[in-house]
């Protein structure tokens, strides 16, 4: 199976950030990419590059002092404790990810597989019902 091409319009929000989050960015998106080739990206909410794969994967959102990886699955494990913001939130938990900061690639490679895992199998809500 071919690899989904790149979204312009990725690259062009990629490109309007500053170099460290920058380098975040492009980091994440060939994770999540190298997590299943069918991934493909988009922009929802006007501006914020969504990757996506039987239904969302992950969101970017560069804030002024972090970028924000939003992933959206509350259920997939997370055994090295990477995700560091909304364990409590119903739909999505975020990566918070500040200058200087590295990530655990391993980890979120891992995450993002769980997630299209738990997509593939009828998303995170079917799965959750029927625990």
């Amino acid at each position: 199976m071919a690899a989904h091409p790149a979204d312009p319009r990725v690259d062009d929000y990629i490109k309007s950030l500053p170099a460290w989050q920058q380098a975040i960015c492009r980091r994440v998106r060939t994770l999540v990419h190298e997590a299943d080739p069918q991934v493909t990206e988009t922009i929802k909410r006007t501006r914020q590059p969504y990757f996506t794969l039987d239904g969302n994967i992950c969101a970017l959102l560069a804030a002024r002092d972090h970028v924000n990886v939003f992933i959206y699955d509350p259920i997939a494990p997370d055994p090295k404790r990477i995700i560091n913001q909304g364990h409590g939130n119903l739909t999505a938990r975020a990566i918070q990810v500040r200058q200087g900061e590295s990530i655990d690639e391993r980890a979120l490679l891992n995450l993002f597989k769980a997630v299209i895992a738990n997509n593939r199998a009828g998303g995170w809500r079917k799965l959750q019902k029927s625990r």
